[in-house]
């Protein structure tokens, strides 16, 4: 015997991303604010004095990546539910990328599944983690290896946070700025060398642009099946720094900047990316202090760590490689030998 069950369906998770000074928010049920302690004290006031809502509930979190974890996720969950809320409820994620991915899936477990709207505060949340609806924890075994994609129905990016946002935590942004620019437009990675960031116009300019470029990618694989693996370049390899650094040494868009230039070294070995491309996008990192370099310990190890990547199948590993800059490729099977050689190609960079 055999029962089919129908479940076709077209599900529109289309949302709108605004880039402006926040304007009065009107939501007709109760409203969490998920934020950290650094957020609260800096901008909760901000964002009250715009908010109307049935009731209002602010629930604070530990600030920094090793507070990424189950125990913050329980926590939230645990609030919502002493707090009555349910599945009308809405969810407001109010800070970096930290807060976003958390929000965001104890927006998509809370009763099988709530809204939620991004707020995004630090530069690299703003045009990166807000956007695309992955969310998501840490674990001991690698960087958000728990989570789910879930959209959120709103995205408000606002200028007026950066102004408190520490100089390290900006340059973090711009990491992944030069990631999208990289992988998928050369003209926007040519602008990026004639600015500078620091000046307001250009930020505001260079979010949008990033924006524009991750909209344009999550609307062609919301799922991360195909093409949206592409704007984790740097990241297979920065994920390992992160994890060795137990998530508190560097910061994401640091641990990426290191990846990215360990990506090309590969990309070089490989004949994708010529020297004077690889030279370019590490003067390009190091003019916002970004680190390039790191000594990876045990290659071997750092080689293993490769498989507990997302991407990654069971015997495979799949590296994302800049092929000149603007265009990007999807890897597979690359012989370890290879790999092996281009890790040593990196650390002798440091030798020098």
């Amino acid at each position: 015997m055999r029962i089919e069950i129908e479940l076709k369906q077209e599900i529109d998770n289309s949302y709108q991303i605004y880039i402006e000074p926040l304007k009065k928010l009107h939501i007709d049920s109760k409203v969490a604010i998920i934020t950290n302690t650094t957020v609260k004290k800096l901008h909760i006031d901000y964002l009250l004095q715009r908010l109307e809502a049935v009731e209002v509930k602010v629930i604070e979190l530990e600030d920094g990546e090793r507070y990424k974890n189950i125990q913050s996720i329980l926590s939230i969950l645990d609030n919502l539910f002493e707090n009555h809320f349910n599945r009308s409820s809405k969810i407001i994620a109010f800070g970096g990328g930290v807060v976003g991915d958390m929000s965001g899936f104890a927006a998509a477990i809370f009763q099988r599944g709530i809204e939620f709207i991004q707020i995004p505060t630090t530069l690299l949340s703003q045009v990166d983690a807000s956007v695309g609806g992955k969310t998501g924890i840490n674990s001991k075994y690698g960087k958000n290896l728990i989570g789910a994609f879930h959209q959120p129905k709103a995205v408000y990016i606002d200028s007026h946070f950066l102004q408190t946002l520490p100089r390290r935590e900006f340059n973090a942004g711009v990491a992944e700025m030069i990631k999208m620019a990289v992988t998928f437009d050369a003209e926007f990675f040519n602008w990026l060398e004639s600015v500078d960031l620091t000046d307001k116009k250009s930020v505001q300019d260079a979010v949008a642009s990033s924006v524009r470029i991750k909209a344009s990618v999550v609307a062609k694989d919301e799922k991360e099946m195909g093409i949206r693996a592409a704007l984790n370049y740097g990241h297979t390899f920065g994920h390992v720094v992160e994890r060795e650094g137990n998530f508190e040494k560097f910061l994401h868009g640091e641990a990426v900047s290191i990846g990215i230039i360990m990506a090309n070294r590969l990309s070089v070995a490989l004949g994708k990316l010529t020297h004077k491309e690889e030279s370019r996008i590490r003067t390009l990192l190091e003019r916002y202090s970004l680190p390039t370099l790191y000594h990876i310990d045990d290659i071997e190890k750092f080689y293993e760590a490769f498989f507990l990547d997302k991407k990654s199948g069971d015997n495979s590993i799949t590296f994302i490689l800049a092929s000149n800059i603007g265009s990007v490729e999807i890897v597979k099977d690359i012989e370890k030998s290879t790999v092996i050689d281009a890790l040593k190609s990196y650390n002798a960079l440091g030798a020098k």
